[in-house]
């Protein structure tokens, strides 16, 4: 697994986004959140097809942390079954994976020669 991942929700409205994308940074879940312009959503839910405004949000994190921002969203979102979904990071600039790592980092971080 990658060192560093991205993790794809979507909300309601801009207010909840606005909510867990500031909880998730302030509690170290997350090094940051981009909340992306209004989407229009068409899904299958309990057997209707549905159409809603939704806000994507893409959260930046450790992958060795990122159950734990999983947990977390799960738990602040509204949405019985919210769409949270990690993507793999491939490849990062050394500077910005150190970033994310150090954000996210709960113990010391590592030495500063780590590429």
């Amino acid at each position: 697994m990658p060192e560093i991942v991205t993790v794809y929700a979507t909300f309601g409205s801009e207010e909840e986004a606005r909510y867990v994308a500031r909880t998730l940074v302030e509690e170290g879940l997350a090094a940051c959140a981009n909340i992306l312009a209004p989407c229009r959503s068409i899904y299958r839910w309990q057997g209707e097809v549905e159409e809603a405004d939704e806000i994507p949000v893409l959260f930046k994190t450790a992958a060795a942390g990122a159950d734990d921002l999983l947990a977390r969203l799960a738990a602040l979102h509204s949405y019985d079954v919210p769409a949270a979904v990690l993507w793999p990071i491939a490849d990062a600039l050394a500077s910005y994976r150190r970033w994310v790592l150090d954000e996210t980092s709960a113990d010391e971080p590592p030495p500063a020669d780590t590429p």
